[in-house]
């Protein structure tokens, strides 16, 4: 199972970013990991879309649901038939944003054993990679860093492999609550008369809101820099694709609009 983990995402990782260091100009471990992170959020653009609009038609039906369960929360079984008709109807799944979260967390193992175990495993005095990190490496990168050093500093002064970064941790927490303020933002209030449990829902959401940028900036302390560096760069790319798919949406309200 380890084996398959190291071939399937692993050593394409480690591979992919050594490889980026080794061909952009000035071989900045930084700069890799950026482009890296795009080019990762490029692949999983439309899951993480697929996400975005599923998590928006769960928060806009979320007060006709909150009515359900008030209505059948004496019948358990009829209010799940209830649920799951709901769904069907609407077209909406309480599972499909979950997918792309359960895609990305394989990837962030993986990538943390890169930061954490490839840019580590480094001789502390010539800066070459050790042995076992060698082995990972694909033939004509193997070849050329089993004597040559790697740099892991990110601008000549951020070291990526190593933990303890608070700017590149508060950066990341704070991009993370700017991400959630900007889904709650966007969010359809939609009252129904009766719904107690609409204001309980909105305060979770909020407490959501808050909580995950503490999470956030707690592990990007305690994780590598450079893994902190991803978080910052996919957060940044997860901000500007809702904001794609918020305005796109408008747009099409707005037209929608105009021909009634």
């Amino acid at each position: 199972m380890i084996e398959f983990f190291n071939i399937i995402l692993y050593e394409p990782l480690f591979n992919g970013l050594i490889y980026l260091y080794h061909t952009l100009p000035g071989k900045d471990i930084g700069i890799a990991i950026i482009v890296l992170t795009i080019i990762i959020k490029l692949i999983l653009f439309l899951p993480s879309l697929s996400a975005i609009k599923s998590q928006k038609a769960l928060q806009e039906v979320q007060p006709k649901l909150e009515e359900l369960k008030k209505k059948y929360k004496d019948n358990k079984e009829e209010l799940g038939r209830q649920m799951m008709k709901f769904y069907k109807e609407n077209k909406v799944s309480p599972f499909s944003s979950c997918l792309p979260l359960l895609i990305q967390l394989p990837i962030l193992i993986a990538l943390y054993r890169v930061f954490f175990g490839g840019l580590t495993a480094t001789d502390p005095e010539t800066g070459i990679l050790l042995g076992d990190q060698l082995q990972h490496l694909y033939g004509y990168l193997r070849d050329v860093y089993t004597s040559t050093p790697i740099n892991t500093f990110f601008l000549g002064f951020v070291d990526m492999a190593k933990n303890g970064n608070y700017v590149l941790a508060f950066l990341a927490g704070g991009l993370q609550f700017w991400q959630g303020r900007m889904m709650m933002t966007k969010r359809v209030t939609t009252k129904i008369p009766g719904s107690k449990d609409e204001n309980k829902t909105t305060a979770i959401n909020r407490q959501m809101m808050y909580f995950m940028p503490v999470i956030t900036v707690i592990f990007g302390i305690q994780f590598p820099a450079g893994l902190t560096l991803y978080w910052v760069m996919s957060t940044l790319f997860q901000i500007a694709q809702q904001h794609y798919f918020f305005r796109k949406k408008d747009s099409k309200t707005e037209a929608s609009i105009v021909k009634e």
